[in-house]
């Protein structure tokens, strides 16, 4: 027998959450060290995954199946195509540095705490999202993937109303209330998509007699699996309603800027730069593969719907007052693209929602880390408590510029690539819905460099007199997402060759072909 490497990158991090769990709590230290150092192991296994994969090979590598539910067909199987390897490697790209990111966010602020481990809590929560998540992207079986979509829901509502900002854990009671309600906003929302969506996988088997893609695509195949169009309709609504939830799409986002604004900054990294996209990933694997001709019967409207998503979260980034919340609202007009590449149906509106996803995570994890270090030495996420930190901390300002201009989507910066590919992708086939999406464009512009304008800017206010340039920890966070930053907007090859055959085996799915080239003739 091969040796289980898909298993292997999800075990390690579930098994280093148990031992950071368990570390003495006079030892934070050597719980931070342990989950750094399980990190960058589940890191090095996702890069022998990327080695491994052969983009010209099968639809899904690295294969393993096993009897899990005898007697409901339910079984543990894995494996993993593009577009999941390719998120598999920027989970276990982010999570180091979330973790390094957060080093002191969990420290207790009592003097004698040796009796409580919120360190530990804190790295241990942020392990076993990891594991559930990389799971999430190798799941071929529906009812497995179920599972894992919704346990991941456990670790992030601790990670979200446990934790908080500083000012946070020294009182502040309104503080506290206000993030438990965000943590119970997120749970409920995602709780109730995940209800509508087990009745859909319940009716998938009742239909289909199996829970595993590859058994369901062969019977396709076949001829031997005919679902009526009300009943196949009926079940891509109950799959959708949980993935546009967990995107998020609007109108069901309401709980992103909640849980992003509340909770400390790699936390936010965690939930939109990795959890979410489990949405949008289970959109193309699930939505597409197992319900075709529903998806195509519900296109124009999801393609209304990212528009809105779109311009809606842009507009509300412009008058945003709070640096996190910001973030959160440029997010969902970013999701938006995403979703409108995957719906768009054509090859390069997919391939470009796919780097999206990939480059979104990196440049969100980027702006957010930084404001987060911005924030921590302020005490203040409120931008008008800003004023002039470039001239006192250039290096922080000009990180904070890079970041903020990949998530504008400047040429030579990753998101451009694929922003670039979904708004072609879109036009050639709903050219209305991409010249209004284009919109979105110029209002990142706007609520992107308004942001540094007011925060990086201008004089130097007193409060930020004394404050700190990035320390070396702080580079060592920043740098190396930066340089991805340039080095895919510069050459995304290495991406493309990887994502472009699934996305060709997806249009294969739902039967269709890319439009073509419209040429007027010459007169």
């Amino acid at each position: 027998m091969s040796f289980p490497l898909l298993t292997a990158t999800a075990a390690l991090p579930a098994l280093g959450a148990i031992a950071t769990a368990a570390v003495p709590a006079a030892r934070r230290t050597a719980a931070k060290w342990l989950a750094l150092l399980v990190s960058v192991g589940t890191l090095v296994l996702a890069a022998i995954q990327l080695v491994r994969f052969q983009p010209g090979g099968a639809r899904y590598q690295l294969t393993e199946s096993h009897a899990w539910i005898k007697d409901f067909g339910v079984r543990y199987e894995l494996g993993v195509d593009g577009i999941g390897v390719a998120l598999i490697g920027l989970t276990a790209l982010l999570i180091p540095f979330i973790i390094a990111a957060g080093w002191h966010d969990a420290d207790p602020l009592e003097t004698n705490s040796s009796r409580w481990r919120p360190t530990q809590g804190f790295f241990a929560l942020i392990l076993a999202v990891e594991a559930m998540v990389v799971l999430s992207f190798e799941a071929t079986d529906v009812f497995l993937f179920y599972i894992l979509f919704e346990a991941m829901l456990i670790p992030m509502y601790f990670l979200i109303g446990g934790f908080g900002d500083r000012a946070h854990a020294q009182g502040d009671e309104a503080a506290a209330t206000q993030r438990s309600y965000a943590a119970v906003k997120f749970l409920l929302y995602n709780l109730v998509g995940g209800l509508i969506m087990l009745a859909a996988v319940i009716g998938l088997y009742v239909v289909a007699g199996s829970f595993s893609l590859n058994e369901i695509a062969a019977a396709r195949a076949s001829g031997s699996l005919h679902m009526a169009t009300n009943t196949e309709r009926l079940l891509f609504l109950g799959f959708f309603f949980a993935f546009a939830v967990k995107a998020p799409l609007w109108p069901l986002h309401t709980w992103l800027p909640n849980a992003m604004g509340e909770a400390t900054a790699p936390v936010a990294v965690l939930i939109t730069a990795v959890v979410d996209k489990v949405g949008t990933f289970a959109m193309l694997r699930f939505c597409l593969q197992l319900f075709p001709e529903a998806s195509k019967w519900a296109t124009p409207v999801i393609v209304v719907l990212a528009v809105i998503s779109i311009i809606y979260g842009a507009l509300l980034a412009v008058g945003q007052r709070d640096i996190k919340r910001l973030v959160a609202y440029a997010s969902i007009s970013h999701f938006g693209f995403i979703i409108m590449g995957i719906f768009a149906m054509t090859s390069q509106g997919q391939s470009g929602a796919t780097l999206y996803m990939v480059n979104h995570g990196i440049s969100t994890a980027a702006l957010m880390l930084v404001a987060g270090f911005l924030i921590s030495r302020r005490g203040s996420r409120l931008i008008s408590d800003y004023g002039g930190v470039q001239k006192v901390a250039p290096v922080l300002a000009g990180t904070f510029l890079i970041g903020g201009l990949a998530t504008l989507s400047l040429p030579g910066l990753a998101p451009f690539v694929s922003e670039f590919l979904v708004l072609v992708g879109t036009f050639s086939r709903y050219p209305a819905a991409g010249v209004v999406a284009t919109l979105g464009i110029v209002l990142a512009a706007l609520y992107v460099l308004v942001l540094y304008q007011r925060t990086m800017t201008g004089p130097v206010k007193a409060e930020v007199q004394g404050m700190p340039d990035l320390k070396v920890r702080e580079l060592l966070v920043v740098a190396p997402l930066i340089g991805l930053l340039i080095f895919l907007g510069v050459y995304p090859k290495p991406l493309t060759d990887i994502v472009n055959p699934a996305v060709r085996q997806t249009m294969s799915d739902v039967q269709k072909k890319d439009p073509n080239p419209v040429v007027e003739a010459a007169k």
